[in-house]
């Protein structure tokens, strides 16, 4: 068949053949300033007559159908191929045709006279438009037929098109070893883009075995050539160690290297870098910049990373309202982190009103895109009812779905869940395993619990040293609560030797971090000189800190402080405010009692020994307190507030007693011993004096030391007894003790005699 000769448009009268042959697409050089071309491309000849000083006007773009003329009916030529197209995104965008500029029955007319042809490189056009509908209706299986034709013919382009259809299933079944020998093929000719196909196959795994090795050396080998895309995969290979070692610096200068040439994913990764300090040093204003410049170029990841700067102040002035505007623009491109940020926005008033309605729905669109942070969110919104209504069966599902998928809050959450029962049964193993999971996975808050669990036995044997390592770890990693923990573990040798230079070291830092039971406990040290030396002024100044924070122990210290003159000057009145304010913010038991004491004897008040009464009653009614219980039982028996009544007095020191308030097992064994309230019997009062005395109760151990020495509830033991008002005078320099240790060594009892001794220790209680 004699070949009909194509002819030539305008734009060839500028250019001369260098070396004449029958190939439609000749070496040419431009006539003015002599630049040289291996293969005549209209387009491309047209574009450096656009640019070429030298040429002269009649030569620039002319209208529309000179491009068609131009174009002569070909398509992109093999060195134009897919190159150009993925020069610009990471991602592989359709290639724009020189028929998309033409109107419908211009392109028409293009396709029918290329399909009048069997030329492989029409053959590849005509599939070209098939596949993207362009000038005719979309047909990917025709498409894939004409690639695979003109491929039969030995077409390079349609070779890598015929590819792309067996990867991604256009128009045929996906074929990815059909698609990575076609690569593989393709890529032996010389085709670049073919070549970074095939770093991409043996980095996947995509029709052939994974090699990232091999994978790194095709993306060298194309960005060598000058492929854009393959340069910023090298700076990805050297950022994560993808057939090479790591190296951040490389991996920063081919991601600067491919921003350079305009690849929008590389100028967003140069503002990670930047931001990061990842193969540079940190240049917050940079990394702004970056992001603006890709968000620009309608990067969507960059666009977010915008709203996260504004947000922040990364590089630029904090700007909420242009944040949330960020946020928006990505959410509207599907970018589902921006939805996410959004409810954030709306939940905690960021850029614009709080609504946590929209917050919910927000959080729940991104949940059902598969966000995982959002289902988070979700179980918190109906754990709490921000949004919705509380709902704490819904808050579990949530918090289950996202710890499956491997959100280490949402798994402690859970843990959370077993463990009070929100939601679900309580199940304190499930909730000891999860915590562990989430510990193991470096959930500070989760190693911190993992300490209590092991201190109380919570779904797992009680194990001291574990309770004491886990508060350690946390500690180190700067959990406060964890940091005070340690200070008890220290302070009573739980897991560890008593040392209580390091509780206070450990209280002293944890209050510095601003954690309010530390401030309180490290008052308790100033005030009592536990592992410091006694400092009442810095006591009443920690005491006075914790209790500005709400802390109610320290308010009845700081209390006490101005009630006897502790590191302050003593202020009854202020005593009587500050249990006051105690009962109005706390009405707990602690504080109705201390109140109690300000009316029963006048501290800063008028006495008024009914409302004394009324409030040590109250505090037992409400929280069945032993010490308010206590407390009854002294009005009743000395009829304070109340009428006497020996026998309700008992029976309160007895209740009371029983609930582990050592003093009332004192006063029990008063009542037992001269018969108040009860008859007498004085081997419980021997028991009780006894039991309370071993709980170190000084009192006691003087009542005990009597019952020994008279032989009351017990064997008459003057031995016995001598060491008993000895230890209550070492221990505790007991008045009633000093006397009674004084007539043992008068009378020599339990010792022998020593009157120099005796008249010491009157002398002392004299004193």
């Amino acid at each position: 068949m004699i070949r009909k000769e194509r002819k030539k448009g305008p734009v060839w009268v500028h250019f001369k053949t260098v070396v004449e042959s029958n190939n439609s697409h000749p070496p040419v050089q431009c006539k003015y300033c002599y630049k040289n071309y291996q293969r005549a491309v209209p387009e491309r000849m047209q574009a450096h007559l656009d640019k070429c000083p030298k040429a002269p006007s009649n030569a620039k773009s002319q209208p529309k159908q000179q491009l068609i003329n131009n174009f002569n009916g070909g398509h992109m030529s093999e060195d134009q191929d897919a190159n150009t197209i993925l020069s610009s995104q990471h991602f592989i965008q359709r290639p724009q045709s020189p028929f998309e500029s033409q109107d419908s029955e211009e392109m028409n007319m293009q396709i029918e006279y290329s399909d009048q042809l069997e030329s492989p490189r029409n053959l590849h056009h005509l599939g070209y438009c098939y596949q993207y509908g362009i000038g005719i209706e979309k047909n990917e299986i025709r498409a894939f037929q004409l690639y695979k034709e003109a491929a039969e013919k030995g077409h390079i382009n349609s070779k890598y098109d015929l590819g792309r259809c067996y990867q991604h299933g256009i128009g045929i079944e996906k074929n990815e070893i059909k698609a990575f020998e076609l690569y593989k093929e393709v890529a032996q000719n010389g085709h670049i883009t073919s070549i970074y196909e095939l770093g991409e196959c043996y980095q996947y795994g995509m029709g052939t075995g994974k090699n990232e090795i091999k994978a790194f050396g095709f993306y060298k080998e194309a960005a060598e050539k000058g492929h854009i895309t393959s340069i910023y995969k090298l700076g990805e290979c050297y950022k994560y160690g993808i057939g090479t070692v790591i190296n951040k610096i490389k991996a920063f200068e081919f991601y600067k290297e491919a921003a350079q040439k305009g690849h929008i994913t590389s100028i967003f990764k140069l503002g990670y870098c930047y931001n990061h300090g990842t193969g540079t040093e940190i240049d917050k204003i940079k990394a702004f910049d970056s992001y603006k410049e890709a968000a620009e170029k309608g990067h969507i990841t960059s666009i977010h990373k915008l709203g996260e700067c504004y947000q922040y102040g990364i590089g630029t002035e904090i700007n909420e309202i242009k944040a949330f505007d960020s946020y928006i623009k990505a959410a509207n491109k599907g970018h589902t982190i921006s939805l996410y940020e959004i409810g954030e926005c709306y939940q905690y008033g960021i850029g614009t009103e709080k609504d946590n309605n929209k917050a919910f729905e927000l959080y729940k669109e991104a949940a059902e895109k598969g966000l995982t942070i959002s289902l988070y969110e979700l179980g918190e919104c109906y754990q709490y009812g921000i949004g919705t209504e509380i709902n704490k069966n819904k808050a579990f599902e949530s918090y289950k779905e996202a710890a499956q998928k491997g959100h280490i809050i949402s798994i402690f959450k859970l843990g959370y869940c077993y463990s009070n029962g929100t939601g679900t049964k309580i199940d304190r193993i499930k909730a000891f395993d999860l915590y562990k999971e989430a510990a193991e996975k470096g959930h500070i808050t989760s190693i911190h619990k993992l300490g209590k669990c092991y201190r109380y036995g919570r779904g797992t044997e009680i194990n001291k040293n574990k309770v004491f390592e886990s508060y350690k770890e946390a500690a180190e990693l700067g959990n406060h609560k964890s940091l005070f923990e340690l200070g008890k573990c220290y302070q009573y040798g739980i897991g560890t030797e008593k040392d209580e230079t390091k509780a206070f070291e450990s209280y002293k830092k944890a209050a510095e971090k601003g954690h309010t039971m530390s401030l309180y406990e490290l008052g308790r040290c100033y005030q009592r000189g536990m592992g410091t030396e006694i400092h009442k002024i810095k006591a009443f100044e920690s005491y006075k800190e914790a209790a500005e924070q709400g802390h109610a122990n320290s308010l009845y210290e700081l209390g006490e402080c101005y009630q006897y003159g502790i590191g302050t000057e003593k202020d009854e009145n202020r005593t009587f405010e500050l249990y006051k304010e105690a009962v109005d913010e706390f009405n707990d038991s602690e504080s109705l009692n201390k109140l109690g004491d300000c009316y029963q004897y006048g501290i800063g008040t008028e006495k008024d020994e009914n409302k004394a009464f009324e409030l040590y009653k109250e505090a037992f009614d409400e929280f069945g307190d032993s010490e308010s219980l206590h407390k009854l039982g002294d009005c009743y028996q000395y009829g304070i507030g109340t009428e006497k009544d020996e026998t309700k007095a008992f029976e309160s020191y007895k209740e009371a007693a029983e609930l582990g308030y050592i003093i009332s097992l004192y006063e029990l064994g008063e009542c037992y011993r001269y018969g108040r309230g009860t008859e007498k019997d004085e081997i419980k009062a021997f028991e009780s004096h006894k039991e309370a005395a071993e709980q170190g109760y000084a009192i006691s151990l003087y009542e005990l030391g009597e019952c020994y020495q008279y032989g009351i509830g017990t064997e008459k033991d003057e031995n016995k007894a001598f060491e008993l008002y000895k230890r209550a005078v070492d221990e505790f320099g007991g008045y009633e003790s000093l006397y009674k240790l004084g007539d043992c060594y008068q009378f020599g009892i339990g010792t022998e005699i020593n009157m120099i001794k005796a008249n010491e220790l009157y002398t002392k209680h004299l004193r």
